[in-house]
């Protein structure tokens, strides 16, 4: 199993999408040496091939005994598994470390970066797994207004007494569809000596590679599970330093399974396809993204977001309002969810439409005739 991870860490390195850093993260191998001075450093070795009770492990000579497994009914190569692991690739089909979520990734990584010497600087509608995992940390914890840099930059200012300050913002906001000013944060971090992280969840595999976090200055997080057609799966791209650290002291990695070879081997084919360049589906998302923006603006309704976005936030402001405009489209065969308080702030209700490079002009066209009718019905555009 960890010969698939190893290969799914190389596939990131390989694609650029795991970040470097140097002398920014100087910290981290100070804390690195701590581990290994303290004679507790663990070097993780690599089973090549199936779990079995004898095993061939890199760099041995000779094949092991297996005690070392969580495979108490040792079903994990059994054919009919194996045959159905196959079959799920079939139909769902530079370092990095693999989660079992993104939400895993984010839980583990600022306990492990910071302590109560530091300070961590999040942005308000940063996602509730990086809120989580801040909370988690003994890091004085900052919060500056969303994408108000001005409120960062006097953050920035507030908190230089710390040892180590890290910016942390979603790249794509998942219920605002609005893209991070990362170069902006870039900036600031170089000038007051912070680090940045950024989660990507919602910008891999369409924008740019990522939401084009500066790869000098951030590392970053995401998902298998959302443009990458996975059913699962998070990982953290960052220095080796940083991915040395996450493995020897990050709670989530260590205590829980990995994930199963059919959704990395899912994942690295996606990988593949992307950084080959011969795909249209970014453009694809891209042109239907325009034409639903476009035209639901045009029909009077308030979409918020970035242009290229496919997270489209329809506004609609009352809770009840957006409760039944959902069910009245449900009910004509869109499949759209409304969202209101506490996953979104009072009076911001809206219906938050995603979209795909799967979906047809026709499809696009029909949804937001749909829109309309149900607008004009309650009174929402003329």
């Amino acid at each position: 199993m960890l010969s698939t991870l190893k290969q799914s860490a190389y596939i990131l390195a390989k694609n650029n999408l795991c970040p470097r850093l140097a002398s920014k993260w100087a910290f981290v191998d100070a804390k690195l040496s701590e581990v290994k001075d303290a004679g507790t450093w663990k070097n993780e070795l690599m089973i090549l091939g199936k779990q079995a009770p004898s095993i061939k492990v890199d760099g041995q000579a000779k094949e092991m005994l297996n005690f070392c497994a969580n495979n108490y009914l040792g079903l994990s190569s059994h054919p009919l598994v194996v045959e159905a692991a196959i079959e799920a690739i079939k139909t769902h089909g530079n370092d990095a470390i693999l989660y079992p979520s993104c939400f895993d990734a984010n839980a583990g990584i600022f306990e492990v970066l910071l302590n109560d010497a530091d300070a961590v600087i999040s942005d308000e509608l940063n996602h509730a797994s990086i809120i989580d995992g801040i909370r988690l940390s003994k890091a004085r914890r900052l919060r500056y207004a969303h994408s108000d840099m001005g409120h960062l930059r006097r953050l920035l200012e507030e908190s230089r007494d710390c040892t180590t300050r890290l910016v942390a913002t979603d790249g794509v906001f998942s219920m605002d569809g609005d893209v991070a000013k990362l170069a902006e944060i870039a900036a600031l971090a170089k000038e007051f000596n912070a680090v940045t992280f950024v989660d990507e969840c919602h910008s891999t595999g369409f924008l740019g590679r990522g939401a084009a976090a500066p790869r000098s200055t951030a590392a970053s997080s995401s998902t298998l599970g959302k443009a990458l057609g996975g059913a699962a799966g998070g990982y953290t791209c960052g220095p080796t330093s940083v991915v040395s650290l996450l493995r020897q002291r990050s709670r989530p990695y260590l205590f829980s399974n990995t994930l199963p070879p059919a959704v990395v081997g899912a994942a690295i084919r996606v990988f593949d396809l992307l950084a080959s360049g011969e795909t249209d589906w970014p453009q694809r998302l891209r042109d239907n993204t325009r034409r639903f923006r476009g035209a639901m603006q045009e029909a009077g309704f308030q979409v918020a977001g970035d242009p290229d976005c496919p997270i489209c936030p329809v506004m609609l402001w009352q809770e009840r309002l957006a409760k039944d405009f959902a069910e009245r489209m449900q009910s004509a065969g869109m499949f759209v969810v409304a969202f209101s308080y506490p996953v979104v702030p009072r009076g911001k209700a809206r219906i938050r439409v995603q979209l795909s490079a799967g979906h047809s002009a026709e499809q696009i066209d029909r949804v937001v005739g749909e829109f309309v009718r149900v607008g004009r019905e309650l009174k929402v555009v003329a």
